[in-house]
């Protein structure tokens, strides 16, 4: 199972329409077309989840942070607002970086993963992966692992996504994310969209 989708229009992705919040826009970006958020009210809604009855997966996305947004600030939700769901976060260190953190909360298990030790420079695109296998946590920045832990996890049963906040409308993300893909089942890095 892969799912692509493409941020290329504001008002659907493959067959689920979107529920736009503020105004975000559709821009040019390196690796095609991408969404720019802009850190305040920008953010799309999706009702549905694709990691829904996956035992593994892989989620990949090309992403831009600017400075000037939230020091923390999250970019991809899936899942529950609250309960089980899978995230990724950007914190901004307000002097020019960013570090990833992903986070999978299931069942009685849940795992950050933050970044504190890979910083990189805002204002540039990235390739961002995550990958469990239902025993471990890991996460990619252009190919290359970041930091890696143990989770429990039992396969979400439902749920929806947001990009560019979390679903409960808190933590906006300024910059712009682009193609967003959903593997069943852990990849290799040198299988990571190009």
């Amino acid at each position: 199972m892969e799912i692509v989708w493409e941020l290329d229009n504001l008002e659907q992705l493959g067959d689920n329409k979107l529920d736009v919040s503020g105004r975000p826009a559709v821009i040019a970006g390196p690796y095609g077309p991408a969404i720019e958020f802009d850190g305040v009210g920008d953010a799309l809604f999706i009702g549905t989840n694709p990691l829904a009855g996956l035992e593994a997966f892989t989620i990949e996305l090309y992403f831009r942070p600017d400075e000037g947004g939230l020091a923390e600030q999250r970019f991809l939700h899936l899942g529950e607002a609250n309960g089980d769901r899978v995230l990724f976060e950007t914190r901004l260190t307000g002097t020019g970086y960013w570090y990833l953190d992903t986070f999978i909360s299931s069942g009685d298990s849940d795992r950050a993963l933050l970044n504190e030790g890979h910083l990189h420079p805002v204002g540039e695109w990235y390739h961002l992966a995550l990958t469990c296998d239902g025993r471990d946590e890991t996460n990619f920045v252009n190919g290359v692992e970041e930091a890696s832990g143990p989770i429990d996890f039992a396969p979400l049963t439902g749920g929806r996504a947001s990009i560019g906040v979390r679903l409960n409308r808190v933590c906006w993300f300024k910059g712009a994310i682009g193609r967003i893909r959903f593997t069943a089942g852990v990849l290799a890095p040198e299988e990571f969209m190009r």
